[in-house]
């Protein structure tokens, strides 16, 4: 089922529902599941004609669990655990691959953080696995011989995100084709000049929801991404450098990191590029030959493979790398779901669950506050 096939139910304008969401990536389809399972009646929008057009089908779909801090642990840990709950459910067309991920290491200075990362994933009942230098050569025959060692992360997951966000928009109610140009506490007013009043909104438009509460402190990041033809076989798991965290912690500087990904069909998904201070959504040359050229250091063969397209995407940052899932401060009855940089499709269903649990009353597995849009930031720039 690809996402244009979907089929929508249709929500006439000046009618009243419970929740609104805008933005139909795989946040806001996934806030909108959580909502409908528990009674509310909901509606997506969004300025595209298809689910997950944006920054979703831009994405990975890596399913990863991270530890930059205790709050981004415990956002991947939560949201992992509701994937695997969820998987059985999900159909072919998702794709979801429980191939695991392995962080690598070249040297043995990375190996000193592969063995941090070790203990910290143990202390916390994550399943991971240290190997050694013939090890991963045995795990991954591509890569480059020499290379020191790595983590093996067990349970983590890939899946291809507008499919799965498609899913999790099964049987609620979508307006295509409707661009929100403001917001208030009683519903949002189309560009059309209709209006649709809801009894709350949720705003889960990525690097767009400073156009609609422009003190968000979120900024769009750039990012590249290749895939190959079918080569079954060549890459067995998620494969990223332990260079990837300096690059992933970069404000300030374009940087490339190794990242590859194997899909069900046998393509090879390669990444990654960060850049600020562009909103061209133009392939970068530079940035692309950047890319691959890191990436093939770490798998030389990855220079007999096809390249079969190359596409670009944003992904909505904030300065402390902490989606904002909460309230909004300037506006009653709306909710902000937005802000996750590269790990929008790993935290989506955690963001729903916490968000529906903060409207609903609930108790949550974890804490919101972390997350809570009013918090405070240091100064980015």
């Amino acid at each position: 089922m690809d996402a244009q096939d979907h089929q929508y139910n249709i929500a006439l304008p000046g009618t009243t529902i419970d929740a609104l969401i805008v933005g139909a990536g795989i946040v806001g389809a996934a806030c909108a599941r959580e909502l409908s399972l528990a009674g509310l009646k909901v509606t997506v929008c969004d300025e595209s004609d298809v689910i997950g057009g944006g920054a979703t089908a831009a994405g990975m779909g890596h399913l990863a669990v991270m530890d930059d801090s205790e709050a981004q642990f415990a956002l991947t840990s939560y949201s992992q655990t509701l994937w695997h709950e969820l998987s059985p459910q999900l159909p072919a067309e998702a794709e979801y691959l429980p191939c695991g991920s392995l962080w690598v290491a070249a040297d043995a200075e990375e190996m000193e953080e592969v063995n941090r990362k070790f203990r910290f994933y143990s202390a916390r009942a994550i399943r991971v696995e240290l190997l050694d230098e013939q090890q991963i050569a045995e795990a991954e025959p591509n890569l480059r011989p020499g290379l020191s060692g790595g983590l093996l992360m067990c349970a983590a997951s890939v899946c291809y995100p507008p499919c799965a966000a498609a899913f999790l928009m099964k049987r609620i109610t979508f307006l295509p084709g409707r661009r929100v140009i403001a917001v208030s506490s009683d519903g949002v007013d189309f560009a059309d000049g209709t209006r649709l009043a809801a009894g709350l909104t949720i705003l889960a438009t990525g690097t767009e929801i400073t156009r609609l509460v422009p003190n968000a402190p979120v900024y769009p990041r750039k990012g590249h991404l290749l895939i190959t033809d079918r080569y079954p076989g060549f890459l067995n798991h998620q494969l990223i450098e332990l260079g990837y965290l300096k690059s992933a912690h970069s404000t300030e500087s374009d940087s490339v990191a190794f990242n590859v990904q194997p899909r069900q069909t046998g393509q090879i998904l390669i990444g990654s590029s960060r850049q600020y201070g562009t909103e061209d959504p133009a392939t970068e040359s530079h940035m692309l030959s950047r890319m691959l050229a890191r990436a093939v250091e770490y798998m030389p063969g990855l220079t007999e493979l096809s390249a079969i397209r190359t596409w670009t995407g944003f992904r909505a940052a904030t300065p402390d790398k902490l989606p904002l899932i909460g309230p909004c401060e300037s506006l009653n009855n709306v909710y902000l779901a937005t802000g996750h940089e590269g790990l929008g499709i790993a935290t989506s269903l955690a963001t729903a669950r916490l968000l529906a649990d903060h409207i609903l009353g609930r108790a949550s597995a974890i804490s919101l506050e972390p997350y809570l849009p009013g918090r405070r930031f240091a100064a980015h720039g």
